[in-house]
């Protein structure tokens, strides 16, 4: 049951520390993200994302970041309804 908990806080510390450079903005697997994040049960960051990205000149591909999103909770709600074992 800690498990699932600490890697909730350390998703949560470091998406409070999220930061993309130019070429991490414009080579970002955004599915990818958004699933990582969903994972961690973290709240969406497509907004953050969509900031810092946009000082780069780049924008985010919210639609494929939502569907990993979506997909990376469930599998976290699944995990935690499981207690962390498949």
């Amino acid at each position: 049951m800690r498990l699932p908990l600490a890697l909730a806080f350390i998703g949560l510390t470091l998406g409070g520390c999220v930061s993309m450079d130019a070429a991490e903005c414009r080579g970002a697997n955004w599915y990818e993200l958004g699933f990582r994040d969903g994972l961690y049960g973290m709240q969406r960051m497509d907004i953050v994302y969509d900031e810092q990205c946009g000082k780069h000149g780049a924008k985010p591909d919210t639609a494929a970041y939502a569907k990993g999103w979506q997909e990376g909770l469930w599998e976290y709600d699944a995990r935690k309804i499981h207690g962390g074992t498949d």
